[in-house]
């Protein structure tokens, strides 16, 4: 289902495979203290697989990891995935993840979700994606709402995190919810 590796543009984002010219952002993304907290990310990456990694997501067809570039300069800001694809059940995850503080309050990450989501309920036909998000992450609650995201439950204090425990937030976007709602505030 996710063998084709789209460009989805938008306004202030374009979501397209990674380059190499990317690594070195993304590898600055996933050592970023904030980035880290608000994935619950625990795992030490090493340049050699970070490069890995990032270097054949065009070859994967059970999963979409595009990267987000600021349509203005190409630089890469982020990256946004599909992945836990069930074709059965035409379902998938979602995660998005911004490459720290100077990627943030754009409208980069609301942007890339709607393209995302356009793209999974309208070209790929999926009925159901679904995320999960940290409580103490209240700015992409929000981007998940404003995109027709809906809680569906907790998984209370499920991440020890900081001297503290939190839960998790269970949220999902229906096709549709989708084809009403189009990820614009109020329907």
């Amino acid at each position: 289902m996710f063998s084709h590796k789209p460009v989805l543009r938008g306004v202030h984002a374009v979501l397209r495979p990674f380059r190499q010219e990317d690594i070195p952002s993304l590898w600055a993304m996933l050592h970023d203290p904030e980035c880290i907290r608000f994935t619950g990310s625990r795992g030490e990456y090493t340049r050699e697989s970070v490069d890995a990694w990032y270097s054949n997501r065009g070859e994967v067809s059970e999963r979409l990891d595009l990267a987000i570039a600021d349509v203005a300069t190409d630089a890469c800001l982020g990256e946004v995935v599909l992945n836990n694809l069930s074709e059965v059940n035409r379902s998938c995850g979602f995660r998005i993840c911004l490459a720290g503080p100077h990627a943030f309050g754009r409208g980069l990450g609301t942007e890339a979700t709607r393209l995302i989501l356009r793209h999974a309920f309208e070209t790929v036909g999926l009925h159901r994606v679904e995320l999960e998000v940290y409580d103490f992450n209240p700015r992409a609650r929000h981007v998940y709402e404003k995109a027709g995201f809906v809680l569906e439950g907790i998984r209370r204090q499920s991440l020890f995190w900081e001297g503290a425990w939190h839960d998790t937030l269970i949220m999902a976007v229906l096709a549709h919810e989708w084809a009403v709602h189009r990820g614009t505030p109020g329907g």
